[in-house]
C-alpha cells in the first residue's frame, strides 16, 4: 500500500491545550516477510512486519500484519499490531502500535493509535496517534502523543 506523500518536515510541535501534545518525526525502515495462512484464498495474506526507528523515536518494533488485496487494483486493506521498543525523546520503554488501514482505488485511509495502557517503564500512560507518509520509497513518520508524567 502506497500512502499520502509530501516532504518530511523534521521539526517538533506542541500544542496548547488541557495536555500537552508533543510530536515525534523521523524515519524507519520495514522489512515484511510473508507468513503461511494454510488458505486456499490467495486474496488474503498474513506477515510479519520489523521496522527499525530513527529520528525522535530510536528503537525496533515487531508485529503481525493480515491483510486482503481485491480484483480492482489500487483496492485492499489491512490491519496490525506491533510492539514498540526504544526510547521516544530520550524516554525508554514500550508501546503497542494498532494499525487500520483501506485503500480504494489508490486512496488510502490509515488509521494507527498507540493500544491503551500498553506503555511500559518511561512511556507508561503513553497515548497517541501516529502517521506515516512514503517519498521515493523512503519511509517517514509522524507521532503525535500526550505523556502526562513526562518532564
Amino acid at each position: 500500500m502506497r500512502y499520502q506523500s509530501h516532504p518530511f518536515r523534521g521539526k517538533a510541535r506542541e500544542h496548547k491545550g488541557d495536555d500537552m501534545t508533543k510530536r515525534a518525526s523521523g524515519t524507519f525502515d520495514v522489512k515484511l516477510d510473508p507468513q503461511d495462512v494454510h488458505s486456499s484464498d490467495s486474496a488474503l495474506g498474513r506477515m510479519s512486519i520489523s521496522k527499525q526507528f530513527q529520528g525522535d523515536l530510536e528503537g525496533n518494533s515487531s508485529g503481525q500484519m493480515l491483510m486482503a488485496v481485491t480484483a480492482v487494483q489500487g483496492s485492499a486493506g489491512y490491519v496490525a499490531i506491533e510492539r514498540v521498543s526504544g526510547t521516544l525523546h530520550g524516554l525508554r520503554g514500550t508501546f503497542v502500535l494498532q494499525h487500520s488501514a483501506t485503500m480504494t482505488r489508490g486512496q488510502p485511509n490509515l488509521t494507527i493509535i498507540v493500544v491503551p495502557d500498553s506503555g511500559t517503564d518511561q512511556l507508561k500512560d503513553l497515548a497517541g496517534k501516529m502517521s506515516i507518509n512514503i517519498v521515493d520509497k523512503k519511509h517517514f513518520y509522524d507521532f503525535d502523543y500526550t505523556l502526562p508524567d513526562a518532564p
